[in-house]
């Protein structure tokens, strides 16, 4: 068996196909998350009460996702979300109405906010966090000499170099137009 040492092959005696050495097969496409409708919480749902107005509801649960001229009395709050990496979300819920007054309401067992909040974290481990205070020893370290200690000639011009951390003088980029 005779095996070509190269690129999109291994020297070995075909330990690694083709399709494994493709650096296409490394990167995953990013897609987009797909929210639709409106989240209805627990604490939502809790504040509802029959013999509520439509406008009652509406200002508790917000507009919903579906309303029909065919049932007229019912309003459907859907929520989806689709991320990728993580299984997706689906709840619905539905409000029924008697006139202009809420009659019921039923749906899925909604979660809080704060469990749904929950879900949303994304499975991005982040390492250690640094210390982002420098010690004595390290502000110490960057001091900047004190002027006294420079040259008698250093101490004329002291008042010309800009504060920092040198104290190196440069030369104008330009010299000035007279």
């Amino acid at each position: 068996m005779v095996v070509a040492c190269g690129v999109l092959a291994s020297c070995s005696s075909g330990t690694m196909s083709r399709s494994s050495v493709n650096p296409v097969n490394w990167i995953t496409p990013y897609k987009v998350d797909v929210i639709q409708g409106n989240f209805v919480s627990r604490e939502q749902v809790g504040q509802l009460q029959a013999g509520m107005t439509r406008d009652q509801v509406k200002a508790v649960l917000g507009t919903p996702l579906m309303t029909s001229l065919f049932h007229a009395d019912r309003w459907d709050y859907v929520f989806t979300l689709k991320r990728q990496g993580v299984e997706p979300q689906a709840f619905k819920y539905t409000v029924f109405f008697k006139g202009d007054q809420l009659e019921r309401f039923s749906g899925d067992n909604m979660p809080s906010e704060a469990e749904f909040i929950s879900t949303l974290s994304n499975k991005r481990v982040l390492g250690k966090v640094p210390v982002l205070q420098a010690t004595d020893e390290q502000l110490k370290a960057v001091e900047k000499p004190s002027v006294s200690s420079a040259s008698p000639g250093a101490q004329a011009d002291a008042g010309n170099v800009p504060a920092g951390p040198s104290t190196t003088v440069y030369p104008p980029l330009e010299s000035p137009k007279q």
